[in-house]
């Protein structure tokens, strides 16, 4: 594949990198490569009138690869490929190995459904992906189709044991909905006992794509914590990685660890070092934020990598603190959240 980028310079100086104005380095970047989705979650998509984006609107492969390029000589050293579901877009093997291979990125990983994932392990585990999330909110099938309005459970199961098969890091990701899987809390904490897997339970978060979102959740961080702490006395608090959106924890007899996203309490905002390029090829700096730079036009229009450089500089350095803040200037811009499907998670 031939683009028209030219390889990243060497980081050598704080001028090279994305800080933000709170001196944040900026290194990772969750790129959405498609906001179409074989599932239909009730947290992520509304029930009816999902609008998906005609091909063009999408960024083209070489797009990505210019771009990733560019991010690459910023200092982006991680790359997280997300959707939608990120398999079911055309050749999306071809563009993680093109990936892989620019200079500077040091570690992709990959958040899927697992519907499609299977079959593409082996060929993952060649190209060195360090790690894969994989969605599964349920260990019931009848439940499973509740949730997702698909009758797919059994090939995420498959995908499941065969990236275990292939040793690849994996964690599993967990929305928890009051009055629907709260319930499976401690079911699905066994799966850190039996399997070498980390097992996270997220907060809802407001972003299904419909207009009016809640203004409050019952089953926050504390909630879920609570229920960790009554089934096990022993549970201990480890140190969370550098970054981490995830407050986790180790349960004595355990292979894995269990940990709590607070994603709608936003404990983790502090110390952001992420960006996101949505599946319009628009860069959000902030989860709960809205776009702020047409990537895909900048790409489109310029052939000059320098001009696009600066683009993400400047938008970079106005980066929210916080969701809080992010929130609070959509509100007052009167901007509606998107789909996850669509900002990529």
């Amino acid at each position: 594949m031939k683009t028209n980028h030219q390889s990243p310079s060497p980081i050598n100086s704080r001028e090279n990198v994305l800080i933000d104005k709170f001196g944040r380095q900026i290194s990772y970047v969750r790129l959405s490569v498609t906001d179409r989705c074989n599932l239909r979650c009730v947290y992520c998509m509304p029930r009816e009138k999902m609008r998906f984006l005609p091909r063009d609107e999408l960024l083209s492969f070489e797009e990505i690869v210019r771009l990733m390029h560019i991010l690459a000589s910023l200092g982006i050293r991680k790359v997280r490929i997300t959707g939608g579901e990120p398999f079911v877009r055309k050749d999306i093997i071809k563009l993680i190995e093109f990936i892989s291979e620019i200079e500077g990125i040091e570690r992709i990983h990959i958040t899927t459904n697992g519907i499609l994932t299977s079959k593409f392990i082996p060929q993952l585990k060649e190209m060195g992906i360090r790690g894969i999330n994989l969605s599964l909110d349920t260990l019931d099938s009848r439940k499973f189709y509740e949730l997702t309005r698909r009758d797919n459970f059994k090939a995420v199961m498959d995908s499941f044991h065969k990236i275990l098969e292939y040793e690849i890091p994996l964690k599993i990701n967990t929305v928890l909905l009051d009055g629907i899987n709260t319930d499976e809390i401690i079911p699905l904490s066994l799966l850190a006992r039996d399997y070498p897997v980390d097992v996270r339970f997220i907060e809802e978060m407001p972003f299904n794509g419909n207009p009016h979102n809640p203004a409050k959740i019952r089953w926050d961080y504390r909630q879920i914590l609570e229920v960790l702490f009554q089934e096990y006395p022993d549970i201990t608090k480890i140190p969370d990685s550098p970054h981490s959106t995830s407050m986790n924890y180790r349960i004595p007899g355990f292979q894995g660890n269990v940990g709590v996203i607070a994603g709608y309490s936003r404990l983790f905002c502090g110390q952001c070092n992420r960006i996101r390029i949505n599946a319009k090829g628009l860069l959000q700096t902030c989860l709960y934020g809205s776009p702020e730079l047409n990537v895909k036009e900048l790409l489109r229009k310029h052939d000059d990598d320098d001009i696009i450089k600066e683009a993400l500089q400047t938008q970079v350095n106005k980066k929210y603190r916080n969701g809080w803040e992010a929130e609070k200037a959509n509100i007052a811009a009167r901007i509606a959240n998107e789909s996850m499907s669509i900002i990529g998670g």
